[in-house]
């Protein structure tokens, strides 16, 4: 597995992610209904001019994009972030990628970072998410009902 910069070629992928529904139900997302064209307009104004935090392709290690990982919502200040990872391509679902993507990055925000908290919300109802990030170290902090959904909060902290 190996995380990269986001580009202009993940547009494809990211727009069948975008327009699928059952990976739009696993992240609570709304179904694109823009076109193809639409979306690449966005996604090459978002590469230009990105929105802060870090934004991440994971690829396997012969280069197939199969999801994304992003930090959000960074502050300074509070010294956290939060995390976001999907990956999109089924075929690829159950295989360690995941895991593998979430420990990479917390190891680079631990290390390279002054960031002492990482958070994230996932569906409560989904179990298989949950058993990922508590391998990955995510303790539970609570409940979020936000937008008709029921969301878990988790979160990992800098040891020592």
């Amino acid at each position: 597995m190996k995380l990269r910069p986001k580009r202009l070629q993940d547009a494809v992928t990211d727009y069948g992610w975008r327009t699928d529904t059952e990976l739009c139900h696993l992240d609570a997302a709304p179904l694109m209904k823009n076109s193809f064209e639409e979306f690449l307009s966005d996604y090459t104004e978002q590469l230009r001019h990105p929105v802060p935090g870090l934004r991440f392709a994971i690829e396997t290690q012969d280069g197939k994009h199969i999801g994304n990982l992003s930090l959000f919502n960074c502050d300074d200040g509070k010294k956290k972030a939060e995390l976001g990872i999907m990956i999109g391509d089924k075929a690829y679902w159950d295989q360690g990628y995941g895991k593998d993507a979430v420990t990479t990055v917390i190891d680079y925000v631990f290390t390279q970072t002054t960031w002492q908290n990482v958070f994230l919300k996932t569906l409560d109802w989904n179990i298989r998410a949950h058993k990922c990030f508590e391998r990955c170290g995510f303790i539970s902090k609570g409940t979020l009902h936000y937008n008709g959904c029921d969301f878990i909060i988790m979160e990992i902290s800098r040891q020592g």
